[in-house]
Parts: structure tokens; C-alpha cells; sequence
């Protein structure tokens, strides 16, 4: 190569890393003004949950982000998911190793007098719904209900066997005067193609810290918790069985919106009409609309560009008013008890 076609090279390769580099800082940019913009929940306008009158054993329900949610009837408290620690969106995209954190799991358990926790229940055993499940079973006496993929992962945080119970094919137990039915759901297919992200099992038990793929979904759950004051059902994933449902009947449903947008209109009426118009619920409450990769307590909805809830919120509307106009919609908010029974559903 001559020196007048070396020189020139070596100014097409200068040329192409500046192109390169104002691509990428342009792309950066870009990303950054998508991240911040983010519909709000000021935008849905649904009444407040009815204030039932709190009488002796009145249960109550605590949104705490995500698909968490604290049960309590005065005697007896019922924890789905749990999940506090909340990993970072830079921890999730490179793979960084991540562990429970304590200061913040003792906070929530703190704030929220979770001291006399009989179950912890993860809708299915992702790191959004079932990674804090041994650290709090380790400071309580709680037990943990789940598939052999979540109990491997209490074992890999060193909770006692006596505290982990398998559920094989779904399953009915009892705390105090909860009965809690564990009946098998498909995961939400968010992923590519249709599949399900993170897939698959934990066949042995998960030391941490570890890479949020690690955890794996296991088997899914539709959590039903009756009391004799009433009954809720908790979907956690926007998954659904034709039929899994028909002998159901509930008061409330929580239901898991988490990227229903990204599987279209109709798919989202059918798991409607699967999970609410089944069950013939008075109250639907959405759950796990949050970004939760921000720091527990900060609830943001996801960019607009992932998943808008405003939009998916006048889906709800629409499906209400033409298969359940008996129903409500409402939103949590964050930390407040929901008493969720009326008084007169209440016996003394």
C-alpha cells in the first residue's frame, strides 16, 4: 500500500468512528428523551376503591408495587410476591449479579408490621415476584408456597425445609381463616415470538448473588384467597386458561396488566373475559402496571414506548362496559390499605 493510500484510509477510518460515535451518542440521546417520557395515572380517571367501614377482622389488601400485595384480616397476614429489593435497569441489562437487599426488606417488613406473616406466595418464581421470598422467610416464621423452582430458591437462601411447601398441580392450604387455592396459569407470552422470558426451571437450589435470568419462571400460579368475608383472586401475569376459572366465583380480582399492550386488543378482552366475566367479580383492581426497576416506594409507569397504561386502561373501561357493567375498576396506590369487603359481607 502507497502512503498516499494509507493516508487515505487512515482518513476514511477517522471519517467512520466520528459517524459511528454521533450515531451512537444521537441513539443515546433518543433512548434517554423515550426512557422519561412516561404516561401518568393521573390520566385514568376511575373512582377510589369504595371505604368500607373497618369492622373486627375486616381484611385488607397493601399495594406494594409490582404484583406484591399484603393481605391482613387482623389475625393473619398473607404476603404475594414480596419483592422489595428491586434491581437496577443497568444490574438487569448487563447481567450484573444481584442479591436481596436487607436494609430494604427490613424497611418494608418494619413499615408495613408484617409480624404476623403466615405465607409468602409468589405468583410464579421470576426475580420481580420471587427473589426476596427466602430473605423474608428468614425473618419470620413464614412459610413459602410455590413450585420446586421457588423452593430451590428459598433453599438457596438457607430457609428451612419445615418452612417451604411445594405445590404439585395446584393445591389448597389454610392460614388462619384464609384459604389459599394455588391453581396452575400459563405465564403472560410477552417474549419474542410469543414465548416466555427467562423460561424453565430451577432444578437445584439458586446461590446468589446471581444474573436476574437466573431466576426462572417455574410454574404459574392464579392465586385465589377466600375468607369468610369474601374472596379475591390474584393474576399476577396477564397468562389465562380458557375454562381454568369457571367454578370461581370472586369479589375481587387483582389483575396483572404487566405488557398487555404488546399482546394486542384482543387478546387482552379474551383474558378479560377469562379472568373477570368468569368470575363475575364487583371490584377489578390492576396490578404490576409499575416500572420495577426503580427503587421500591417510587411508583413510575413504564416509557410510553414499552407499554401505556392509559391506553391499556381505556381497553379495561371498554371491556367493562360491554361484558361486566356490574364492575368497578379502580387503581391502588401505593402502601394504603384497601379494606376490601363490605361491611355487611362481614360475620361477626
Amino acid at each position: 500500500m502507497t502512503k498516499p493510500d494509507l493516508e487515505q484510509l487512515k482518513r476514511w477510518i477517522s471519517r467512520a468512528a466520528i459517524t459511528a460515535a454521533a450515531t451512537l451518542a444521537v441513539a443515546v440521546v433518543v433512548f434517554v428523551l423515550l426512557w422519561r417520557d412516561r404516561p401518568s395515572l393521573d390520566d385514568i380517571n376511575w373512582t377510589p376503591y369504595p371505604s368500607n367501614e373497618s369492622a373486627p377482622g375486616a381484611v385488607t389488601v397493601t399495594w406494594l408495587g409490582v404484583s406484591t400485595l399484603l393481605f391482613d384480616d387482623g389475625d393473619t397476614q398473607v404476603l404475594i410476591d414480596g419483592f422489595f429489593s428491586r434491581p437496577t435497569l443497568a444490574d438487569v441489562l448487563l447481567g450484573r449479579p444481584v442479591d436481596s437487599n436487607a436494609a430494604t426488606i427490613n424497611y418494608a417488613l418494619d413499615v408495613w408490621s408484617m409480624r404476623r406473616l403466615a405465607a409468602i406466595i409468589p405468583v410464579h418464581s421470576h426475580y420481580d415476584h420471587a427473589m426476596d421470598v427466602g430473605a423474608i422467610a428468614n425473618r419470620t416464621s413464614a412459610s413459602i408456597l410455590g413450585s420446586e423452582t421457588t423452593a430451590n430458591i428459598a433453599r438457596g437462601q438457607g430457609v428451612p425445609e419445615d418452612q417451604i411447601a411445594v405445590v404439585e398441580n395446584g393445591g389448597e392450604f389454610a392460614f388462619g381463616q384464609f384459604t389459599v387455592t394455588m391453581i396452575p396459569a400459563p405465564h403472560a407470552p410477552i417474549g419474542w415470538g410469543g414465548s416466555v422470558p427467562y423460561a424453565g426451571t430451577v432444578d437445584e437450589p439458586l446461590a446468589t448473588p446471581a444474573a436476574v435470568s437466573s431466576w426462572r419462571e417455574g410454574q404459574s400460579f392464579s392465586i385465589v384467597l377466600a375468607h369468610p368475608h369474601g374472596t379475591t383472586l390474584v393474576q399476577g401475569s396477564a397468562g389465562f386458561s380458557s375454562g381454568a376459572l369457571d367454578l370461581l366465583q370472586a369479589d375481587v380480582v387483582m389483575l396483572g396488566v404487566g405488557l398487555l399492550q404488546k399482546l394486542g386488543k384482543k387478546y387482552a378482552e379474551q383474558y378479560w373475559q377469562a379472568v373477570v366475566t368468569t368470575t363475575g367479580a364487583n371490584h377489578v383492581i390492576p396490578i404490576h402496571f409499575d416500572d420495577f426497576t426503580q427503587p421500591f416506594g417510587e411508583v413510575r409507569l413504564l416509557p410510553g414506548f414499552i407499554e401505556n397504561i392509559v391506553d391499556v386502561a381505556g381497553w379495561l373501561e371498554e371491556f367493562r362496559d360491554g361484558w361486566d357493567q356490574d364492575a368497578d375498576l379502580h387503581l391502588p396506590e401505593f402502601g394504603k390499605p384497601i379494606a376490601l369487603y363490605p361491611r355487611e359481607q362481614v360475620v361477626e
